[in-house]
């Protein structure tokens, strides 16, 4: 019985002194702790219609951040801002065209400060049917030349990949000729999961090379079965709630966490987003380490 007794007690000593309590602990941890923010583009339709309503959707969601245009349905930035701070969100990164970037960017930094964005992100780069190396050449010297004036603004420039930067280029992509051609004081980069993926890339992968320069992520999901490719489209029905797609979205999260990304944003083009979005979120909240 002493044996018994003796034994037992080193067993629990053990256990406990291996730390298995933390252990267990660890299991139910959340992977992903933080409120996800929402890109606004998953809102247009009913932007259009009543931008206040819209908000007010948002916000009983609990999403407390926006990716978002200052201009919301043609109204002035002072006046969105407002509306922002009357429902206590913040909008953190502000979307640009690339146009206004090149043409005027410190205007584009006086509508971020407005907003009280710290990051302004361009989603495309114009070009004709195929995105060439001349394309990439211009883009990096656009986007060093617009992003140290955002960065004089203490705002942060990223420009966020859309599939198409993904053709071949020498040994890599001319993705990574806009990573190597740009200064990582001006230009850092928004990692669309889906467009990354539909482009031939993983995600992961992705994420891991380039570390920091990744700071911000757009959460999105691809239909199980699409095959992607080098166009930088596909039909907005092959948005799908997180989880239920082809992206191994755990790992991606691991990765973005240790690269560092700042703020994270649920975007869902489908017609369903009003469906998807809630459940994307309980998703999102049900991974553990």
């Amino acid at each position: 019985m002493f044996m018994k007794k003796f034994c037992r007690s080193l067993f629990f000593v053990g256990v406990l002194g291996l730390g298995a309590t933390n252990i267990y602990a660890q299991k139910g941890k959340p992977l992903f702790p933080q409120a996800p923010g929402m890109e606004a583009y998953t809102y247009r339709e009913s932007f259009k219609k009543d931008v206040a309503a819209t908000l007010d959707s948002i916000k009983a969601l609990g999403i407390t951040e926006l990716e978002s245009s200052p201009n919301p349905n043609g109204m002035s930035v002072e006046a969105f801002r407002k509306l922002l701070d009357e429902r206590n969100l913040t909008c953190p990164a502000m979307g640009a065209g690339y146009e206004e970037i090149v043409k005027d960017p410190a205007e584009v930094a006086r509508k971020a400060k407005a907003l009280g964005a710290k990051y302004v992100m361009v989603a495309w780069i114009p070009h004709k049917k195929e995105f060439t190396l001349e394309d990439a050449q211009k883009a990096a010297a656009d986007f060093n030349r617009a992003g140290k004036v955002l960065k004089e603004n203490s705002i942060t420039f990223c420009y966020h990949n859309h599939g198409y930067e993904f053709q071949p280029y020498k040994n890599g992509t001319l993705f990574d000729f806009l990573a190597e051609n740009t200064d990582p004081k001006y230009v850092s980069f928004e990692m669309d999961m889906l467009w990354a993926f539909h482009g031939g890339q993983d995600p992961v992968k992705l994420l891991n090379k380039y570390g920091n320069r990744w700071k911000l992520m757009h959460l999105k999901d691809l239909r199980k079965g699409v095959q992607g490719d080098l166009t930088g489209n596909t039909s907005t029905e092959n948005d799908v709630i997180l989880g239920t797609g082809q992206l191994d979205v755990p790992a991606i999260l691991k990765a973005a966490q240790k690269a560092g990304i700042k703020h994270y944003f649920i975007e869902d083009e489908s017609p369903r987003w009003s469906k998807q979005v809630p459940q994307t979120m309980a998703f999102l909240k049900s991974l553990k380490e």
